[in-house]
This record gives C-alpha cells, structure tokens and sequence, in this order.
C-alpha cells in the first residue's frame, strides 16, 4: 500500500455549503442537475438532517463527531479497507509502518461482519498467548464487536504498555467462545528472521515495512557468505504492507527491469506498471521456494504472485488470503486521514488474485510431524559379532569423541527462534523439495 502523505483532501463541509450563497448553490445544483448529477441534492439532506439533530437531540451533540461518524458511514459504504482514521488512529497508523507501536500484534480485518484476526505477529503477546489467523473477536473488555469499525478496534486493544484487555475469541474448532487476557507491550516487529540449515537458507519476513527490504537484503548476503545453495522464503501469516516494499522485495529475486505488478485505477489513464529495480542483493540464480498460507495478504501475494509468474520460485503451501487492491492514504486538514482504496493489482501475467487468492503450485496443508520410533525393525548393526564397516568405525569413533553432539548442531539461528524443519510439515516439505533439486543437479552422466 503506497502511502502518499503529501496529497490532501479538503472535506466539503455544510458551512462552505451555507456560504456559497442561494444564488451560487442554485446556479451550481443547475449545472450538476444538467449532467445527471444529484450531489448537492443530497448535501442538502445531510445539511437538513445535521441541523434537525442540532437543534432537537435530547442531549446536545458535539458536531465535530457527529460529521467524523458520517466520514465513517461513508467509508463504510465502500469495502472493507477504506476507512476513516481521527488524528490519533493516524497517528497510531504511521507509527505502524515504521514497525515499532503499542499494543498486542495482531492483524485484524472484518470478514462475514465479524471482526476477525487475519494473522498474529510474531515475538508478540497475541502471538504468545495463541491467538491464531481465522479467530473472531466478538468481545473487547466485555463488550461486543458488532458493527465495529477496524480503526475502533485497534484503539480499544492499543493501550498504554503494561496495561491488560480482555478480548473473547470465537474459534471454528471450538465448541464454545473464550477469553483470553493480554497484556499490552511496546511491539517491535522484527521484520526478517533467518537460519541455515546444511546449504539451505531460511527466511521468514513477517511484514512489509520500510525496512523489510533492506533487513531482508542484510539477511541474505549472510546466507550468501555462509554458502547457502537453495533458499525458502516463509511468508506464511504475513499481512502484507507497503506496496513499494513488495516491489522492492521481489526485485531481490527478479532480473531488473521485469514488471513486478500493475495497477488498474477506476481511470485506466493511471495505470502503473511497476517494474523491478536493480537491487544490491541478486539472488536469481538460486533454486527457491515460497511457503504461502491464508495469512499471507496483500504485498505477500505480490511477492509471491510475480516469482510463481516467472517461474522463479516454487510455491507450497494453502491458498492465500486474496486481497488485490491498493490503498492510499490522504490527509484531511485536521490531521485526520482516510485510507481509500484506489486501484486494483494483478500479477505480472495479468492475473487478478482478488477474492481468491494465490494458489500455491504444490499445496502442502498446516501440521505438526509428530515420529513413532520402530524398535520391532532389527538392523544388521544390532546383530552380535557383525562385520564393522568402515563408515560404522568413523561414528563410533567420532560418538566416543562428542557425546553431546545433537541433531541440530549444523543448524545455525540468528536470535532464539526454535524453528523445526523436522516438525513443520510444510517447512519440511519445502526443505527436502530443494534437497531433492541440488541432488539432482549434481548428477553425473
């Protein structure tokens, strides 16, 4: 999502309607009338029904809030992305992008009218506390979720650090709704992680901030130094994020000058065709796969849409969470925004992923490989007085040197992450897809 923070859009308000005059009203509502344009018909309601609650609510009313309520309306109208931020939730929203905020790190969306988590973030407290993508939130504190807007929702689970909120969570395999207490904390998202495992490199990128592309840059000429000859690119419950970052991601792994994705504006004038960029970091020449899930929206699926185009990448994994379109940000002149959405995106062949999302070339589902030791089977290393071999010699040799040498000893992690390509079955997948690819390409004639 592109973020043009210089643009600004003046709100029409009813004074300037009042000023305009009768005759200017007049003369104008004539020329829209001419062009079958009724606007300042209904302006001219709104103004009516602004002034009944002014002057006959019981209570009286502050006007200010009473117009932000009707940008909401408006903005709700629309889809499920644009929306109205007040100055604080703006506030709240640039924070975000730089990936640093408060709260409990999660990604919301409203899916069916229900306020619905689209994915935790890692190395938070929803994260810690098992929240997953696909939980319904129908309560915040006790109080219900419905018809809630999002940017209501993420004040009401912002908070000052060290604080509590109560939300009740709706889970399609639970029988029943529960609760769960969090406590709130500064959240900085560390948007890259990475390992190598043998001559596999691993990365998983779990945004797209203003820094993914180059922390992703950073973690990949370590992998490059340290041989990695296949790379798995995790972008499982990534919500996505800045457009610009995805292009500048996917540029990583695509030869410079190759359309990335494009975007249809209502006025296909503007349509743009963003091209991939000549990044320090070129990867191209490694076998790669992409693992995708229902959590991964929006920039992960321009990423991952573009190397499936190319044939760049192979992607495993579930269907992705299908959004294709492209927000903007104006700002409005009280230090409130709206975020409209203003275009739409396809893949580099054209495809539109809207409402379907990416489908992955080898689907893998979610799951934990869980091993049953087969101590039935007799080996002929069990058999008394067998023949040692010479490789059998080697092990016995190093086992008396290094009793303590585990089976992830030629794993090495960037932070204390415990990520298992034994337990993860679509990391596992990936890992011995690209296995299977550096042994075959190493075959002899």
């Amino acid at each position: 999502m592109k973020n043009r923070f210089s643009k600004s859009f003046i709100i029409l308000g009813i004074g300037l309607i009042l000023v305009l005059g009768i005759f200017a009203f007049v003369k104008t509502k004539t020329v829209y009338a001419q062009k079958g344009v009724s606007k300042f018909q209904y302006l001219e309601i709104f103004s009516d029904a602004l002034d009944i609650i002014e002057r006959k609510y019981v209570e009286p009313i502050d006007t200010k809030k009473l117009i932000q309520g009707a940008i909401k309306g408006m903005l709700n109208e629309l889809d499920p992305h644009s929306n109205y931020m007040d100055e604080k939730s703006f506030e709240n929203f640039k924070t975000e992008i730089k990936g640093e905020f408060g709260g409990l790190g999660i990604t919301i969306g409203i899916k069916d009218k229900v306020l619905t988590i689209i994915a935790p973030i890692e190395d938070t407290p929803a994260y810690r506390a098992g929240l997953k993508a696909g939980d319904k939130i129908i309560k915040i504190d006790g109080k219900p979720t419905s018809n809630i807007t999002i940017d209501e929702a993420v004040n009401k689970l912002r908070g000052t650090p060290g604080t509590s909120v109560t939300i009740t969570i709706l889970r399609s395999s639970m029988q029943k709704p529960f609760d769960v207490t969090i406590v709130r904390e500064i959240i900085k998202v560390k948007t890259v992680k990475f390992m190598k495992k043998d001559d596999i490199g691993y990365l998983r990128l779990t945004q797209f901030n203003e820094s993914a592309s180059s922390e992703l840059s950073e973690a990949l000429d370590k992998l490059k130094k340290d041989g990695v000859k296949g790379l798995i690119l995790d972008l499982r419950n990534n919500p996505g994020g800045l457009l610009d970052e995805a292009v500048n991601v996917a540029s990583i792994f695509i030869q410079p000058g190759k359309t990335v994705v494009f975007t249809k504006e209502r006025n296909e004038k503007n349509n743009m065709y963003l091209k991939s960029k000549n990044m320090s970091v070129s990867e191209y020449e490694l076998p790669m796969v992409v693992l995708i899930n229902g959590g991964s929206a929006s920039a992960s699926e321009i990423v991952s849409g573009a190397l499936q185009d190319y044939k760049r990448a192979v992607i495993m994994g579930t269907t992705s969470f299908g959004k294709a379109s492209v927000q903007t940000t104006f700002n409005l002149s009280d230090g409130s925004a709206i975020k409209l959405t203003t275009a739409k995106y396809y893949t580099p062949t054209g495809r539109s992923i809207q409402g379907v999302g990416i489908k992955p070339d080898v689907e893998v589902k979610s799951g934990e490989i869980v091993y049953k030791e087969d101590n039935m089977n007799i080996r002929e290393s069990d058999l008394e007085n067998h023949l040692i071999g010479d490789e059998e010699k080697k092990n016995i040799t190093n086992n008396q040197i290094s009793d303590n040498k585990t089976i992830n000893d030629n794993i090495t992690f960037s932070d204390l992450d415990k990520i298992d390509f034994d337990k993860d079955l679509q990391l596992k997948y990936a890992y011995d897809f690209l296995k299977g690819i550096l042994i075959y390409g190493k075959k002899t004639n």
